[in-house]
């Protein structure tokens, strides 16, 4: 696992073995995970969705604790995946990273609890796989504009890319109007809640 420019962010990028019959990853090793971020994944879910060129899913977010660390990777077509620090007084607040996740080299994110997530699919047909450390409660989900020019993520800018946002995206309040409503998760209570899942392993 390599750190990526905001603190809970990490890319893993696989050995990928290819012959004459196709080719073979460990996208995901739970000793290796462990050793690098101090404490295990407890998969409480796997999601697979499936989307076409242009669509947008996200910036979403949970509420901290428990929150909801997410292991994503894509294993058909091409997805730009991107992590936004929703993270009120953390010193990278709404800073953003992009890691282009695809089938060839089954690299992967992970996020700690308390960021954002999104991405995009930059083909038709892209299948994402995400690993969450707890189950979908809708009352704890939720979300961030994907296009707020305030955090400024650079969407592709390809000749007929156009985003496709579902309504419940489309209406998500812009990153001033989730930290004024006082929902956005606290540094403060994620830093805690990741310390007390790395005392639980000792």
């Amino acid at each position: 696992m390599d750190p990526l420019g905001i603190e809970g962010a990490w890319v893993y990028t696989p050995r990928v073995h290819s012959d004459d019959r196709g080719s073979f990853a460990e996208t995901f090793r739970a000793a290796e995970f462990a050793a690098d971020l101090g404490y295990r994944l407890d998969v409480a879910q796997a999601n697979c969705s499936v989307s076409r060129r242009g669509v947008i899913r996200g910036i979403h977010y949970a509420d901290v604790p428990p929150g909801q660390a997410k292991y994503v990777t894509c294993v058909a077509g091409v997805i730009l995946d991107v992590i936004v620090d929703l993270r009120t007084d953390s010193p990278s607040f709404g800073k953003w990273e992009a890691v282009q996740l695809d089938a060839a080299t089954r690299r992967a994110v992970f996020l700690a609890e308390g960021l954002g997530h999104a991405f995009t699919a930059l083909s038709d047909g892209a299948t994402a796989l995400y690993l969450c450390s707890t189950p979908y409660a809708p009352g704890r989900e939720h979300g961030v504009h994907p296009l707020d020019p305030a955090i400024g993520i650079a969407w592709p800018a390809d000749e007929g890319w156009e985003p496709v946002l579902s309504e419940k995206d489309a209406a998500a309040p812009t990153l001033e109007e989730a930290l004024r409503s006082g929902r956005l998760p606290r540094y403060e209570d994620c830093a805690a809640y990741q310390d007390a899942l790395r005392s639980a392993r000792r």
